[in-house]
């Protein structure tokens, strides 16, 4: 009896899949934005929408449908990052239909609720089709020909707003450059993964930084430079600053080295002076970002910064409530380019900090679930798509309340954009693949029903449990 005892197999560790819990703030996330389209009419309108029903019914079905692809085919994915997406969604809906008030005669949320629509399809079928994240490391090379064909050809497109960014075509506009960042992340975190080794320990060593050798960081560099030379003829300058943090993030997570981020941000400052002093369209942003004012003391009325920092202080700490602000008066980027205004001005620097929150709980999220894969694509892929929205919001917020000179992005899910909302949640699909494929039992750990041993992220520190 004894030796039967002591030679039957251990109780199997299960990770918990969590799907509850998901389910649950998937719920509060949809209440939460059907609270704020029914404040947003009794606001204007002392009534509740007509369509507040079919509106909470419609966000709520995308929602259950992605959930159920997670649920069946990635079931260990972290709870947390689809109800993140869809609350910020949900918000960016409300503030667009409430800015649509005050524009009878160009209503953007019906379009940007389609887009949402066809975004969630796009993640329910990368979730679905995509069983394992590291197929995409065979498609590198396809990957950043892609990217770069999307880049180049918004050149032969006219420009809008100064920029040669859009592709217009039978009354439909399409930002290629943001499908090509996806892209651009994935060929550089397989291009990194497969010379990881060569880039930290091989080259030429200048003062205390180690620098690869040409044959090794050429052609990455060289991929890097063609599209960032497209984008500056296209004047897309904020898709540039992403680009280049892109890189330099990732370089810095391949090799480890601190000093890649110091070169990088001396290039970018280098860069900035440069193009803002040769570039008129940048420079006129980087005078109205010195002086804000200066179109009101030439008595010329304030410019969109200013509204835009006008807004912000009218909010205080509590804002104005939703539908009860100005920030319309920053004129035709208040959709899109200066949205945030107008969640600081209503939902005040609380609000705003909760958004905020929800945007770095969202990077964070994906930066674990790199950090617990074994493999180094994996690792790579998903700390790059987090440095996308990361960069993004960062340059977004900064040019809106005057930190730095405007760039002209959408701020993630929260902006009126059909690019932009469906890029990301393609990329809010791949974190969810790479955070099931962390937390998932490996096949070649298990022994006798039971898993050997947890991911990285989950396992006991030496000397503990022993």
């Amino acid at each position: 009896m004894t030796a039967t005892a002591a030679d039957a197999p251990p109780p199997a560790l299960r990770l918990p899949k969590r799907r509850g819990v998901e389910l649950s703030l998937l719920v509060c996330a949809v209440l939460i934005s059907v609270y704020g389209y029914v404040a947003v009419g009794l606001t204007r309108n002392d009534a509740v929408p007509p369509d507040a029903v079919a509106y909470g019914a419609g966000l709520g079905l995308l929602a259950l449908l992605a959930h159920l692809a997670v649920r069946f085919r990635a079931p260990y994915a972290d709870p947390l990052l689809l109800p993140i997406a869809v609350l910020l969604n949900g918000i960016g809906l409300v503030l667009i239909y409430r800015l649509d008030l005050e524009t009878p005669g160009f209503r953007a949320a019906p379009a940007q609720l389609v887009w949402s629509s066809l975004g969630v399809a796009l993640f329910i079928a990368v979730v679905v089709l995509l069983r394992d994240h590291r197929l995409l490391q065979r498609y590198a090379y396809v990957s950043v020909a892609a990217a770069l064909v999307l880049m180049i050809v918004p050149i032969f497109f006219p420009a809008v707003n100064g920029a040669r960014i859009w592709i217009r075509f039978a009354g439909l506009s399409f930002q290629p450059g943001e499908f090509a960042k996806i892209l651009l992340a994935v060929f550089f975190a397989a291009y990194l993964a497969a010379n990881q080794s060569a880039l930290a320990y091989t080259g030429r060593r200048i003062w205390k930084l180690q620098f690869p050798t040409g044959r090794v960081l050429g052609p990455i560099v060289t991929i890097w430079l063609i599209s960032v030379a497209v984008l500056v003829l296209e004047r897309d300058l904020g898709t540039s600053l992403l680009f280049f943090g892109l890189f330099v993030i990732m370089l810095y997570v391949a090799t480890g080295r601190t000093g890649w981020i110091a070169v990088g941000l001396l290039l970018a400052a280098v860069g900035a002076v440069a193009v803002g002093t040769l570039e008129p369209h940048v420079h006129s942003r980087v005078e109205d970002w010195r002086d804000p004012f200066a179109s009101i003391e030439a008595g010329q009325g304030p410019g969109q910064l200013a509204q835009s920092l006008f807004a912000f202080a009218a909010g205080g700490i509590q804002g104005t409530g939703l539908g009860a602000g100005h920030s319309i008066l920053i004129g035709f980027a208040g959709k899109s380019d200066f949205i945030l205004a107008t969640a600081g001005e209503e939902l005040g620097l609380a609000g705003l900090t909760a958004l905020f929150l929800l945007y770095g709980l969202l990077v964070a999220r994906g930066f674990r679930a790199g950090l617990a894969l074994r493999d180094p694509f994996g690792r790579l892929v998903a700390v790059g798509l987090a440095a996308i929205l990361a960069v993004q919001v960062f340059v977004i917020a900064g040019g809106v309340t005057g930190l730095i000179p405007l760039t002209g992005m959408a701020m993630p899910f929260l902006a009126q954009g059909g690019s932009s909302v469906v890029t990301n949640w393609i990329i809010v699909a791949l974190l969810i693949r790479v955070s099931d494929s962390a937390r998932a039992p490996r096949p070649d750990a298990v022994v006798a029903g039971a898993v050997a041993e947890p991911p990285p992220a989950l396992a006991a520190p030496s000397g503990e449990g022993r």
